[in-house]
């Protein structure tokens, strides 16, 4: 099921707003725990993999592939890959899986090979290029699994990296739901000769990059066999992330320990369960909610500005749209 509140415009940066302070409050490490000390069990049901999607498997395919491996019931992705595309394919274990709608939401990047049908003057496809930036109409091709409806997306950055002949090398970040290779092919139609899509990898989607704790099949399999065999968890946790790694672009509220157990049970967020806010969220956008110790608690929909919180004194600051958090982690009345 897919949320349905508005998401707010996510380039392929992080969401790296600082945490506004609205009541100083301590936690009590009797309950819950931070999210890097989760057990290798509890990272199998809370945890999720920036995974390095080989060459000709389905997305679909390699989510089986990482269920079979590590021997869970549960795993999905966020943004499907065509088969012979590459790259960043952020994929979640077991209850991780209620966070992938925050990913298909984030924008990605790309580096692609595209090879045009004719001699062209390199200074007018770099031209024709720098002009396919900002808002812009596309019908998805028909190849896609969506409806081929007319849409706008947005091109955040779209460069030349390289031109040899007839390839270009291209770097492209773009909003989430933007089909690459009609973007090659609107270019050829704009240079008049032609052109496709030859290669493509995704090299960032949201707040996972292929820089960052990037793994492949073989290094998941190697590391889990390490795990069981020698008892090591290194390995495994060095490609194994909490759950957490995967709202980073979203904005955040930190909310009292008192507060934790009523959100669990579905209960909205008031204004007095809250300790620290990103500064920059508006009413219907998506919030991540999160403990003192930094545990996602549930997703949320802010029913009020972030600007206006210090003005309140009382209100219904985020509703719940999906809990993360089991009942109980918290008790219901934690001692003051």
């Amino acid at each position: 099921m897919t949320l349905v509140f508005s998401p707010p415009k996510l380039s392929f940066d992080d969401n790296k707003q600082p945490l506004k302070l609205l009541s100083r409050d301590t936690t009590d490490f009797k309950w819950g725990k931070m999210p890097s000390n989760r057990t290798i069990a509890e990272l199998l049901n809370f945890g999720i993999i920036n995974l390095d999607k080989p060459p000709n498997p389905t997305s679909h395919e390699v989510v089986s592939y990482v269920k079979k491996i590590l021997g869970i019931p549960k795993a999905g992705h966020s943004g499907t890959l065509d088969p012979q595309v590459t790259g960043v394919l952020p994929t979640a274990l077991g209850k991780a899986t209620r966070i992938l709608d925050t990913l298909l939401l984030a924008g990605k990047e790309y580096v692609g090979n595209m090879r045009v049908h004719a001699d062209i003057d390199e200074q007018r496809i770099r031209s024709i290029v720098g002009d396919y930036v900002g808002d812009l109409y596309q019908r998805p091709p028909l190849r896609a699994s969506v409806k081929r409806v007319l849409r706008i997306r947005t091109i955040y950055n779209s460069e030349i990296l390289d031109i040899k002949e007839r390839e270009v090398l291209f770097r492209i970040s773009s909003q989430a739901g933007f089909y690459v290779r009609k973007y090659c092919h609107d270019i050829g139609q704009s240079l008049s000769c032609g052109a496709h899509m030859k290669e493509l990898r995704r090299t960032r989607s949201g707040p996972f990059s292929e820089t960052d704790f990037l793994s492949t099949l073989q290094n998941l399999y190697d590391a889990y066999a390490w795990y069981k065999e020698e008892k090591d968890e290194n390995p495994l946790r060095n490609i194994i992330l909490p759950m957490e790694y995967g709202v980073k672009h979203i904005p955040k509220i930190i909310i009292k320990d008192s507060s934790v157990n009523p959100l669990c049970h579905g209960a909205p967020l008031a204004l007095p369960g809250v300790s620290k806010y990103s500064e920059e969220f508006k009413a219907g956008e998506m919030v991540a909610i999160c403990t003192l110790k930094n545990e996602l608690v549930a997703l949320g929909e802010a029913q009020i500005d972030a600007i206006t919180l210090p003005e309140k004194e009382h209100g219904i600051v985020s509703s719940i749209k999906r809990v993360l958090m089991p009942i109980g982690t918290y008790p219901s009345s934690p001692k003051k």
